[in-house]
């Protein structure tokens, strides 16, 4: 299975088999909310909260949180650590070095700038991660294709891999991963000159919705809202051609994808996104980690306890701006 890279992201989960039955799906409104409801996916997955029992649990803690929070304007991470959690720094006194591995065909995670220095929200990440850690003379960040990153990282030929991988259970046999710091949602877009009569994806009931075909998208879309037309596109830029033209009404897609295209000249100002986000570990996959050896859990706890960390003092927020200055939620 591919790592989060591009198009690939959108068929990172083809070949798995979707059913609506016991899923759920996260709608991400306001930051407060979705600080206090990102670990409700999680709990639902339990076999003992099933069916309508289960929903019910999920629409209870969700309008409870909505009515707790207020809306934040500016762009914002939903925590994946929560706030009270402390996690315990590890004794990395006899380590020698740590090196991330890394590729440059990944912007704007990780790629080579102008001046062809390695750049990217995951190389920022890992130096922060370092300077947590007060290790960052130990710290190497090195690029490399991204198909050699695996087989790199089981000959030792570096301690941690930081370039958007995705987490198979495959991947878990011969490896470990950090949690998650980065959620990568779906999103709508729409057609700003299309009317719609509210703010929430219902609006969209019985209009045309395009997709790109044979993705994750495509599934999500149709598991989660079965009332929306679907309409879907052999390519990503056939889909993007299709809503600018208002040959559909709005698109349904990777929301890194959307947020770049409404906000780039390509798209004239046709679009906007629209409701959301959405996520939803059985199509979109547990998120961004880090990749680290099985042996190393010592080094894993470490990595964690930074990222912890991070995540509370506002670090990366900062990071996530600098990248995301438009959000992805």
């Amino acid at each position: 299975m591919p790592g989060y890279k591009g198009d690939e992201f959108a068929t990172a989960l083809r070949s798995q088999t979707y059913s609506p039955p016991g899923m759920t799906l996260l709608h991400l409104a306001d930051t407060a909310t979705r600080d206090r409801i990102m670990v409700i996916e999680s709990k639902l997955a339990s076999p003992t909260l099933k069916g309508f029992f289960a929903f019910g649990l999920f629409l209870q803690a969700l309008f409870s949180a909505f009515a707790a929070s207020a809306q934040q304007a500016a762009p914002s991470l939903p925590l994946l650590f929560d706030a009270r959690e402390r996690l315990a720094r590890p004794d990395l006194s006899s380590l020698v070095r740590l090196r991330f591995l890394t590729s440059v065909d990944f912007p704007p995670f990780n790629f080579t700038d102008q001046n062809g220095k390695l750049s990217g929200f995951n190389v920022d990440l890992a130096r922060e991660i370092c300077s947590e850690l007060e290790i960052s003379d130990k710290c190497q960040i090195q690029a490399m294709p991204f198909a050699d990153l695996k087989d790199a990282l089981a000959a030792s030929q570096g301690d941690a891999v930081i370039a958007g991988l995705a987490v198979t259970p495959e991947l878990r046999r011969q490896f470990t991963f950090s949690r998650p710091y980065l959620m990568l949602p779906a999103r709508f877009a729409r057609n700003l000159t299309v009317p719609l009569d509210g703010k929430t994806a219902a609006a969209l009931s019985g209009h045309s919705v395009g997709v790109v075909k044979g993705t994750v998208h495509e599934a999500m879309l149709a598991a989660f809202f079965p009332a929306i037309k679907a309409q879907a596109f052999d390519t990503k830029d056939a889909l993007l051609a299709a809503l600018k033209e208002r040959k559909v009404d709005a698109a349904f897609a990777d929301a890194l994808q959307l947020s770049f295209w409404v906000s780039s000249p390509a798209s004239a100002k046709c679009c906007a996104l629209f409701d959301g986000p959405y996520l939803s570990e059985q199509f979109l996959g547990e998120g961004m980690t880090i990749m680290l050896r099985q042996k190393d859990s010592v080094l894993t706890s470490a990595i964690d306890h930074a990222l912890a960390t991070l995540s509370r003092n506002g670090r990366l927020q900062e990071i996530y701006l600098r990248y995301f200055p438009y959000g992805l939620y």
